[in-house]
């Protein structure tokens, strides 16, 4: 697959987040080729608060722009749903997916969990066997994954925080998926762009990560850097 690839030595890079919390947002057979070609393409956001606009109207998320984004530049091709729901852990996902993917045929599932699995420092290894889970039962479903990558707060220390980052570079390498690092490259390293919480963007903050997922679904999807049809 085209797409952004996880660099080497991925164990060893800054971990740029601010701050800590108990979790992320709990206040509230393998795919085919998917070359756009005529036709609706559907698309399934599954994540937790970071993909589901917390604080914020559904209208200002980054999954929202990228309707948007979609709706301006490639009219009638594309249909994204978000069925991203904060707190949400692996293991919930693994419960909600199978219903979730009934609702559509999807054509690509851009799968972002594991932060709060993290901050509740969950063993890793479950935490991987959950997103190998969810990566398998998207693709029996028909579905392309790209796998969005969390990093966490530097102050819960190396020895977790950077396998915990190596985890999703080894999913991607294993599974031969596109993706990100990180999520929130280029926001969480900056307190303009987030949430007194140090953990989730805010407006002006999802409008970065919406660049970030853009640099990778773009050329996936057919799209040139600025958004038409190749």
């Amino acid at each position: 697959m085209l797409g952004r690839r996880w660099p080497a030595g991925i164990a060893g890079l800054l971990l740029l987040c601010f701050g800590v919390g108990a979790s992320i947002g709990d206040d509230t057979p393998p795919a085919p080729s998917h070359a756009p070609t005529q036709g609706l393409t559907q698309v399934l956001v599954f994540g937790d608060s970071l993909s589901a606009a917390y604080k914020l109207p559904a209208s200002e998320g980054w999954v929202a722009l990228l309707r948007e984004r979609l709706e301006t530049r490639a009219p009638g091709r594309f249909e994204v749903t978000n069925a991203s729901a904060s707190g949400e852990t692996t293991s919930g996902g693994l419960t909600r997916l199978p219903e979730v993917l009934e609702t559509g045929d999807y054509d690509w599932v851009l799968l972002e969990l594991g932060a709060n699995d993290g901050l509740r420092g969950l063993p890793l290894d479950v935490i991987e066997a959950n997103l190998q889970t969810l990566i398998d039962r998207a693709e029996a479903h028909g579905a392309a994954v790209v796998l969005l990558g969390i990093m966490l707060p530097s102050n819960y220390g190396p020895a977790y925080a950077d396998p915990f980052a190596a985890m999703y570079a080894r999913l991607a390498e294993e599974n031969d998926l596109p993706g990100l690092p990180f999520l929130l490259e280029g926001a969480a390293d900056d307190r303009e762009l987030m949430f007194d919480d140090g953990l989730h963007p805010n407006a002006e903050g999802q409008k970065r990560v919406l660049e970030n997922v853009w640099e990778v679904v773009a050329p996936l999807w057919g799209l040139d850097s600025h958004g038409s049809e190749d």
